[in-house]
């Protein structure tokens, strides 16, 4: 019975489990996305993401506790400059757990565990959404004043160019209609 167990053991000892972890959390660290099982992708999640966190402040201290977990040079450089950078505004939530349909060869749930600010899909559109809506925000309220004083000297040209040909082609209509009425009339 496993009452009040609260660790998912995935079927391995402790010293297993915790290599299992360490290189799934550098792997995810190295690819922002990868594919496994539903089970590890959860148990992934509550290992990785305190580990994200303590990337957020850079120094010597949380360097060397990390390296503790991870036991790999290159995952914590890449920790603290890239993906620290990235998640240094975001309180918490650094993954995401997408499902994927069963495994053929024994029907195991599958599921893809990535990093949430480096998915392009969704990160794309967010903020190219964000910035046209805060550019035209800008654009408002900067340019508004602007149109006010700029609209009245684009509109007094305006009407007086579409004023003039406007009666050039009406007096030029009115000339050949007034003579073909007039042939008209005659005929």
């Amino acid at each position: 019975m496993r009452h009040g167990d609260k660790i998912k053991n995935l079927g391995r000892t402790y010293s297993h489990r915790k290599a299992l972890m360490s290189n799934l959390t550098c792997q995810l660290i190295e690819h922002k996305r990868i594919t496994t099982t539903l089970a590890k992708a959860k148990a992934l999640r509550v290992y990785a993401e305190p580990i994200i966190t303590r990337s957020k402040n850079d120094n010597m201290h949380n360097r060397r506790t990390i390296f503790s977990y991870l036991q790999d040079k290159n995952a914590v450089t890449e920790l603290f400059g890239v993906i620290g950078d990235k998640v240094a505004n975001r309180p918490g939530g650094y993954t995401r757990i997408i499902k994927l349909p069963r495994r053929m060869g024994d029907a195991a749930d599958m599921a893809m565990i990535e990093l949430v600010d480096f998915n392009e899909i969704y990160t794309k559109e967010s903020k190219d959404t964000a910035a046209k809506k805060t550019r035209r925000s800008r654009r408002s309220s900067s340019a508004a004043p602007k149109k006010a004083e700029a609209a009245p000297v684009a509109q007094t040209p305006a009407p007086e160019v579409t004023e003039a040909p406007a009666s050039e082609a009406t007096e030029n209509n009115e000339a050949p209609a007034a003579e073909g009425s007039s042939e008209e009339t005659t005929a």
